[in-house]
Parts: C-alpha cells; structure tokens; sequence
C-alpha cells in the first residue's frame, strides 16, 4: 500500500524523535513517503498531489487542523470512491476528529491501533459537512464559539499554548466584555421548505459527537449528532448568564439529553441550511478561525470519505 504521512512539526503533543518512531513503524507495513508541513495550507496541497498520484493512503500527524487540511485537499474536486483513504494519528491539544472515531489520544497507541486497522482491512465511510465551500470533519459555528477560537489563535501567534483552560478564560472574556456576538446583529436561520427562525445570537453546527473536549471531558450540544446521519444545529436566541450556565451544564452531562427551553433551536438529521447576517460573524470550522462571514450555507455530505480506524 502506497501511503502519504502529512506531519505537522508544530503538533502540540508530539515530540521529534516520537514522530521519527512513529514514521518507522508505519514504514513496516507500507510504502511510505513522510513529508513535514511548512505553512497554513500546505497539508490540503500535499493530499491533493498525493490524489493526483493515484497513493492509497493519506496519514495526518497533528491536529485537528492538520486532518481538516488534508481532507480538503482530498475533496478539492469532490468525493470519488478512487480517493486515497485518510488516517489519522492525534498530535494536537484537543484531537476531537480521532477521538470521535475511537482513537487513543496517545500517538504511540494510535500508531498500533492503526496498523493492526490497516493489517485487518478495517475502513468506515463517514458523512463530513460542507460550509459554503469548505469541508469539515466535526463541528462549525457562526458567532460566539467562532469568535473565542479566533481569540485563541491570536494568542497561539504571541506564543501561548492551546490549553483548555485558554480557551475558558478567551470565552468568559467574549462572553462578559468586548466585542462579542450579544453586541452583533443577530442570525436568521433558513432551512428549506420552513419559516425563518430570526434574532439566534449563536449558532453551533455538529457533523458527529462530541462537539469538542475540555481535557478528556466531551461537550455536547448536539448529543445526537453522527457521522451516519446529516447534520445537528445547536442555536440559541438570548445569552444571559444563569440560562447559559443551565445549557452549559446540559452539555457537559453524561445523560445524552440536549439542552432545550424556550431559547433553544435545534436541528437534528438536517440535509442543508443557512445562517445569515446583517453585519459580518466569525466562522470557525474544525477549530479553524475563517474570518467574518455573512451568509454560510451549512451541507451534509453522506459518505464522503472513507477512514481507516
């Protein structure tokens, strides 16, 4: 089996010489090339080449960033059963994508999970999701979860780690002061064939569960969500502290009961919708910060990709 390892040297939870043990033992079992990332964008250039060379295998070593790169380069023209098949091997802080499928969070053990996958054939086809034109493997959002993750990144880019209690304190910042999605026009959501749901001040969209992790903790807005099925939105019409608490809580229960009240909007199973606004939101896909948007059209996609776990 020809295969591609797409490592991201930056990978928060991996070291050098760990990712030299990791390539060697892949290499026993496949014909492997091992190339390192060099800047934003180049993990979907590789998947793409690796495409167009006819390779039977694209490995990510990273992220989830990482992950989401190369199944957008593998995407660029659309799913195709001729497609190389995607693996992943979690380098990151959070690695929400291969937890979801089952994967240990320690990269050793992953690495001999996968190869036993790969010596027993062992592949699943997965539903992704589509915002506008960008894929995404677990979740999105317009608003404010988009906005605390742009709010991370600039701090990464002073030098801070991703840590969990980061992205607490860049929520509880957005959520009580400064420019946050309670001060921006509010979404309207659009889905065919339904009234306009107008004045949603946040909007989470889930491909599967969870939503994200805090540590080994999930968090579930949408605790339906699969890869099996179309996509789950989680929305909320008014932010006040105790209600959002309340939803908070709900979240983080190991009941698998989503949060409801009169506040709530929620999608389950949902082919396509959008969300639109008067003024520009942020956007974030896999926990990738997009920029400003007015307008995202959310798709699911069934069986787009297929994975080796």
């Amino acid at each position: 089996m020809r295969a591609l390892l797409v490592v991201n040297p930056k990978a928060t939870t991996t070291s050098e010489r760990t990712r030299d043990v990791l390539a060697h033992a892949l290499a026993g079992d496949l014909k492997l090339d091992v190339v390192a990332t060099e800047h934003r964008g180049h993990a979907a250039e590789l998947a793409r080449q690796a495409t167009d060379d006819g390779l039977d295998l694209v490995i990510a070593l990273g992220g989830d960033g990482t992950v989401n790169e190369v199944a957008n380069g593998l995407l660029a023209a659309g799913p195709a059963p001729s497609l190389p098949a995607v693996a992943v091997v979690p380098g990151g802080s959070t690695n929400v994508f291969a937890r979801s499928l089952g994967m240990p969070n320690d990269p050793v053990e992953a690495t001999g999970l996968l190869l036993e996958a790969l010596r027993a054939g062992r592949s699943r086809e997965i539903g992704l999701g589509l915002a506008d034109e960008r894929w995404f493997l677990f979740c999105a959002g317009l608003g404010f979860d988009a906005e605390v993750i742009g709010r991370v990144e600039e701090r990464r880019a002073g030098g801070r780690r991703a840590t969990p209690g980061l992205y607490v304190r860049s929520a509880v910042r957005r959520f009580y002061g400064g420019r946050d999605t309670r001060r921006h026009g509010p979404l309207t959501l659009e889905v065919p064939g339904a009234e306009p749901i107008e004045g949603i001040r946040l909007g989470i969209v889930q491909n599967t569960v969870p939503w994200t992790f805090l540590r080994n903790r999930p968090v579930n807005p949408c605790p339906q969500a699969s890869y099996d099925t179309g996509l789950d939105l989680f929305a909320l019409t008014r932010m006040s502290t105790l209600p959002t608490l309340r939803h908070l809580a709900r979240m983080l229960g190991s009941t698998g009961n989503a949060p409801h009240g009169r506040h709530v909007v929620s999608l389950h199973d949902c082919d396509a919708f959008t969300l639109r606004t008067e003024e520009p939101v942020s956007l974030q896909v896999d926990g990738d910060h997009l920029g400003e948007h007015r307008s995202v059209t959310f798709r699911g996609v069934p069986r787009a990709l297929r994975v080796i776990v």
